[in-house]
């Protein structure tokens, strides 16, 4: 039997909110970003990837044949529809039933950014030879502490609606670069 895409992508969704919920009730901690961080990067791509997989290859083994568009299809539908289920989803918990979580990812957010700019900063520091070179370096840093100081930032939303469609964006170059692979990997060998 064909699985549905949508179906699939339903199933994506649900793994999402799993892993979403998980972080969210058992890792809200010091370093709730820093996991997050971590799971977007290594554990969400692996779970999208094995969907993909999944929606091409069993359109494969049913012995359909498929060229570069039904394959690209194949794999893109379901990543799409999942993940976009699961952006507006965590937009809408992040945002009405607990902003203190979201205010605590902003907060974490602006902390990794101070921190990661001191520790170029004193890399930076002790490597400069010229004066000139030592002003420019603390002029810029100067700068860059005033701009992610708490006055500046105190209203910054990084989880608003304009944010996540941003990070819907760039999901969606990461599904087509996969989608393209899966289809240019499982095409039928007729169509080369």
């Amino acid at each position: 039997m064909i699985k549905n895409v949508y179906t699939i992508g339903f199933m994506l969704f649900i793994a999402t909110m799993v892993v979403f919920f998980g972080m969210y009730f058992f890792g809200m901690n010091t370093d709730y970003f820093d996991n997050t961080m971590l799971m977007n990067s290594f554990v969400m791509p692996v779970i999208y990837l094995a969907g993909a997989y999944i929606s091409v290859n069993s359109l494969r083994k049913a012995g359909i044949r498929m060229g570069f568009r039904e394959g690209f299809g194949r794999a893109f539908k379901p990543m799409f529809f999942g993940g976009f289920l699961s952006v507006l989803t965590m937009f809408l918990f992040l945002n009405f039933v607990d902003p203190a979580a979201k205010d605590l990812l902003n907060f974490q957010y602006l902390e990794r950014q101070k921190i990661e700019m001191d520790n170029e900063y004193n890399k930076a520091k002790p490597i400069l030879k010229t004066e000139e070179q030592k002003a420019e370096l603390e002029t810029e840093y100067q700068q860059n502490k005033l701009r992610i100081s708490h006055e500046m930032t105190k209203d910054k939303d990084f989880f608003s609606f304009r944010q996540f469609t941003y990070y819907f964006a760039a999901i969606l170059v990461f599904y087509v670069i996969l989608s393209t692979f899966f289809a240019s990997f499982f095409r039928s060998r007729s169509e080369l």
